[in-house]
């Protein structure tokens, strides 16, 4: 038995970034749901319910969503139509090839005022004499019944119908009650036999609630054991490197290129045609010395190059106009030309060499002064002193005010 769990529903509810209170529509078909629940407590502003293809046997716990405007339950066990009184904004309301019988409780739609079509093809209750013309006069408010759109004189005809058809279908009602009462009795009679009996395919039986159930364990436990027995074979590896070492080409994506060489042979060149809408989040390159690896949506695209290059300096564009992809890839080898291509650390060496060098001005244990010290310097040096000395100047002595009286009795200030 699948339930309804909170985890399914964000699953389902992707599109909304997995947030339930704001959720307006879900679908839970084909997941073998056999009870509803919880969707009127987490999800109040569901507007669209698709449950479909399920094992649902009763319409429950949906009476609280109030904004529900269509929900489709066909293909499951319903046998009764109940609980919807609640859903006052509810539209349309699909309950095809399900197991209601007795026709009656389409009564209990009276009250959804906006329910303007209705589907119960494949019900046994479509089978009733007047069938149509009940619903009609019953559901005032439909507009459409099976697809069939209600004109006015149907309606009209349906109304002068209506105590006729009505007394005959609440005879059919009890008669379809009492069928089914002797369907239940004779499955429950008759299962242990049924489960003993290997030949489940070839056996004739009513179809029932019980027997579409007892169909889809069969069905599951099948697919279960063929699960076990037959184990899926693995899907080769595929190798982008030869057993000698060597890369190989491939196209997965099965894109154009067009791989040359630049006009001063300097360098090789890749232009790949690249979808022009696709996002370049999804394209990925990765540059080798001898081949080259461009991922695009998962499938590579992976070519030998003609010439070693260098890695570090090559580039890739993508041109806004038409999407292509192109890779400019500089050779270490260049043929037929002094020109080369230095890379950074080189760049540094030769900087560092042009640096002036500076001699020490100061004499060194162990090595020839005349080798080591530039006697010019030190001439400039001391002409250089001599000048700031001359331009010194000493302090001028402050003089005495003319109040000053000179007492030698004053002792002198230290």
């Amino acid at each position: 038995m699948v339930f309804i769990t909170e985890s399914l529903i964000r699953k389902r509810a992707e599109h909304n970034e997995g947030e339930l209170t704001t959720l307006e529509e879900v679908s839970l078909h084909q997941q073998d749901i056999e009870k509803i629940e919880y969707l009127d407590k987490w999800c109040r502003e569901l507007r669209i319910l698709y449950l479909q293809s399920n094992l649902i046997s009763k319409i429950e716990n949906v009476s609280r969503l109030k904004k529900l405007e269509y929900i489709n339950l066909a293909l499951n066990n319903i046998e009764y139509i109940e609980n919807l009184s609640g859903c006052e904004s509810l539209n349309k309301l699909d309950l095809t090839l399900n197991f209601i019988g007795t026709l009656s409780c389409v009564e209990n739609l009276r009250d959804n005022m906006h329910l303007a079509d209705l589907y119960l093809t494949g019900n046994p209750c479509a089978d009733h004499e007047g069938y149509r013309d009940y619903v009609i006069a019953t559901l005032p408010q439909l507009q459409k019944l099976d697809g069939v759109e209600i004109t006015k004189t149907d309606r009209i005809l349906a109304l002068q119908k209506y105590d006729k058809i009505s007394k005959r279908i609440e005879e059919l009602d009890k008669q379809y009650a009492e069928k089914r009462k002797n369907q239940v009795n004779e499955y429950a009679r008759t299962k242990p036999e049924r489960d003993a009996d290997e030949n489940f395919w070839e056996r004739q039986s009513e179809y029932t609630p019980e027997s579409r159930i007892e169909s889809h364990e069969t069905m599951k436990k099948k697919r279960e054991h063929e699960s076990t027995e037959t184990k899926p074979e693995p899907k080769p590896v595929r190798q982008y490197i030869g057993d000698d070492g060597r890369p190989l080409n491939c196209n997965e994506p099965k894109v154009d290129f067009k791989m040359y060489e630049s006009d001063d042979d300097r360098y090789v060149i890749l232009d790949v045609s690249v979808f022009r809408h696709m996002d370049t989040s999804l394209v990925d390159v990765d540059v080798q010395p001898t081949y080259i690896r461009i991922t695009i949506k998962g499938k590579v695209l992976q070519l030998a190059l003609p010439e070693e290059v260098n890695t570090t300096l090559s580039v890739a564009e993508r041109s806004k106009t038409t999407g292509h992809l192109v890779i400019k890839m500089p050779k270490i080898h260049i043929k037929n030309s002094n020109i080369s291509i230095e890379t950074k650390s080189q760049k540094e060496n030769k900087t560092e060499d042009k640096k002036p060098s500076t001699t020490s001005t100061y004499l060194e244990l162990g090595k020839d002064p005349s080798s080591t010290v530039d006697y010019t310097q030190i001439v400039k040096q001391n002409k250089k002193n001599a000048k700031l000395k001359a331009k010194t100047i000493s302090p001028k002595e402050r003089e005495n005010s003319v109040d000053f009286v000179d007492d030698p009795d004053v002792p002198p200030l230290i």
